[in-house]
């Protein structure tokens, strides 16, 4: 049972370290035995450690929207990354503002549209990319096109640098330079009913799949290839996916080098979270933090033949998630329970006695971080749905959603038979049971849990319109220019590979 810490009376301070494509699996405190990452699994070992959180959506914009709302992409229109967030939808920041924090983020938010707050009160550093729908690519030189799910990042992958690290370095710096001039107003009494909510939003591991010398080179030897084979005969609805994105046959020393490089991009990222960690426990504020560490979603990294996300497997939908609260939350502690990203901020709003989000789809999973016999539903899902707008999608789009519900995972392809796995039995998710006649009435049942306030057809009339109306914003775009708020400016020359 955790302690009694008296300073819990008050609201907590706030800590959200915030990654991209962070798959859970690759990380010391969730088994990797390879990936060095002391400083995720020192947070661990002061909290509690979620092993079956997933991602609202396999793709950046909207699993991060569906964060701060606690709304199902299908609740807000927010599929694609493409797709603004209506600026009327109250996030958790809100709340958390309205409750007396004055919410800040350093870094990434990944929101489009001229709404680059959504609830924060103030920002710092910002993102690499353009606010803008239909804005120019961001120029990453010899890295183009690596960023995306496309062959070449494969081909380029291995010892160099992008300028995604350069961000990350710039953000963790921000935040423990804003962790200090917290603690100074602290120190001079203007800050002490005050509690501070802060999130850090970095960008690593995401591929680029190149890594510094000094971060990929003790990986090379060490970490091989994907455990887990392609199935003989393939979903066709992944057997599409491989042939439009040119990863039917990728060679082992490519599928080696990207790994290699994850792995180093992995132990960077843990160094910078690190260094802001070392600063709140150095700045005497530790004990007054709740700290949470969470990435928008997963890397599948060559597991059955599958690369970057856009997929639900675990791999892809799961995401790391450590919740610590010294006097309040027990440490070391391990929670099964399935959960969601957008489960996070109920949670954050009821630590901070904040007012509850009108229309959440999420809940706080504090009673569970607390004692794990509270009750919960272990019930959640992920969405993706594409307009075919992407670079990658070239021109099919998709309506697509999963539930995982206790052991069992049911993957709904709009246009294409489903999938079902156990987890309990099948934790690889290598022996699809749909075809399988006797778990057709599981699977009618799971499929009416996936349909639940979720129509596909009706998804896909709306992506149709979404995609005019974006088509029109983006020749707005080309011919007004406006500016950017909150932006990091990329430098073409910082991104090499040797």
């Amino acid at each position: 049972m955790p302690t009694t810490n008296p300073r819990a009376r008050r609201k907590p301070n706030i800590l959200f370290l915030m990654s991209d494509q962070h798959t859970q699996k690759i990380a010391g405190c969730y088994g990797d035995r390879v990936v060095r990452t002391p400083h995720l699994d020192r947070l661990a070992a002061r909290g509690v450690v979620f092993d079956n959180a997933y991602c609202p959506s396999p793709i950046c914009t909207p699993s991060r929207m569906s964060l701060l709302t606690a709304r199902w992409p299908s609740s807000q229109s927010c599929w694609t990354n493409a797709d603004m967030l209506p600026s009327d939808i109250p996030t958790y920041l809100h709340a958390l503002g309205a409750a007396g924090y004055r919410p800040a983020l350093v870094g990434r938010l990944h929101s489009i549209g001229p709404d680059q707050l959504h609830g924060y009160a103030e920002r710092e550093v910002g993102d690499h990319s353009s606010n803008w729908v239909g804005a120019t690519t961001h120029d990453m030189g010899v890295l183009n096109r690596t960023n995306d799910p496309f062959r070449t990042s494969l081909e380029r992958s291995g010892q160099g640098q992008s300028s995604y690290e350069l961000h990350d370095v710039d953000v963790a710096d921000a935040a423990c330079d804003w962790l200090r001039r917290y603690a100074q107003r602290v120190a001079a009494g203007t800050a002490e009913e005050h509690p501070f909510a802060l999130g850090v939003g970095l960008m690593l591991p995401h591929q680029p799949y190149v890594a510094r010398t000094e971060d990929y080179q003790p990986y090379v030897g060490k970490v091989g290839l994907p455990e887990i084979p392609r199935p003989p005969e393939d979903h066709p609805y992944l057997q599409h996916w491989r042939n439009i994105t040119g990863i039917e046959a990728v060679p082992e020393d490519q599928q080696l080098r990207a790994r290699a490089a994850y792995y180093g991009l992995t132990t960077r990222l843990d160094a910078l979270i690190g260094k802001v960690l070392d600063q709140l426990d150095a700045l005497g504020l530790a004990e007054d933090t709740l700290v949470v560490y969470s990435s928008d979603h997963g890397d599948q990294l060559g597991e059955r033949g599958l690369w970057w996300k856009q997929a639900f497997f675990d791999e892809s939908a799961k995401v790391p998630l450590i919740v610590a609260w010294p006097g309040v939350l027990p440490a070391g502690a391990r929670r099964a329970q399935v959960l969601n990203l957008l489960d996070v901020g109920p949670t954050l709003l009821e630590a901070a006695g904040a007012p509850a989000l009108p229309g959440a789809d999420g809940n706080s999973f504090l009673a569970v971080a607390r004692d794990a016999a509270a009750p919960w539903l272990d019930v959640s899902y992920s969405e993706y749905c594409t307009d075919g707008s992407a670079r990658w999608d070239q021109g099919n789009a998709v309506v697509q959603r999963m539930v995982r519900a206790d052991r069992w995972k049911f993957i709904y392809y709009h246009g294409y038979a489903p999938q079902l796995f156990d987890l309990k039995t099948d934790p690889q998710e290598t022996r699809d049971l749909a075809p399988d006649p006797a778990y057709a009435q599981l699977c009618r049942q799971l499929l009416a849990l996936v349909r639940t306030r979720w129509d596909p057809e009706q998804i896909a009339s709306t992506l149709v319109a979404k995609r005019a109306e974006k088509t029109l914003l983006g020749q707005w775009w080309r011919t007004v220019q406006p500016p950017d708020a909150h932006r990091w400016q990329l430098k073409v020359e910082d991104n090499w590979i040797s």
